[in-house]
């Protein structure tokens, strides 16, 4: 039979293959310390970035909502009987307020999706310059 894998994380696999290296003057743990700092910024990253979306989703679905709301109001004013004017001015005045209402919104998205994507770049930025920090040190070391 064959010989079954080892179900060993990636971490605990380059770092038993780093050990088995005997590599002299190499830190294997900080390399790993390192690496797994790099992992969990982009997990803290991809969790902001579905927060976001998740958020985004939410108040998009209430804009959805009001719209079909006011779309209704609307429909039922336009059974009220009026004179051509009246009507044309409700008309007017329909367009107007959904015009003004989905520029309103259009920036209430942009600003959501803009903070979203803001959060999860500063997140990695962060990550990178402590990276860079740990690299240099490193070299300061030696």
């Amino acid at each position: 039979m064959a010989k079954q894998p080892e179900s060993d994380s990636f971490m605990d696999m380059f770092g038993k293959f780093g050990r088995d290296l005997k590599v002299p003057n190499v830190d294997v743990e900080a390399i790993l310390a390192h690496h797994r700092k790099n992992i969990e910024a982009l997990e803290k990253s991809a969790r902001a970035g579905a927060a976001g979306a998740s958020s985004l989703l939410s108040r998009q679905r209430e804009m959805l909502q009001d719209t079909l709301r006011e779309v209704t109001e609307m429909a039922q004013s336009y059974r009220a009987p009026g004179n051509p004017q009246e009507l044309m001015a409700k008309q007017t005045e329909f367009a107007r307020k959904s015009f003004e209402a989905a520029l309103k919104n259009a920036g209430e998205v942009a600003e959501l999706v803009k903070k979203s994507g803001t959060e999860s770049v500063d997140i990695l930025r962060t990550r990178i310059k402590e990276a860079m920090e740990e690299i240099r040190a490193g070299y300061d070391r030696k």
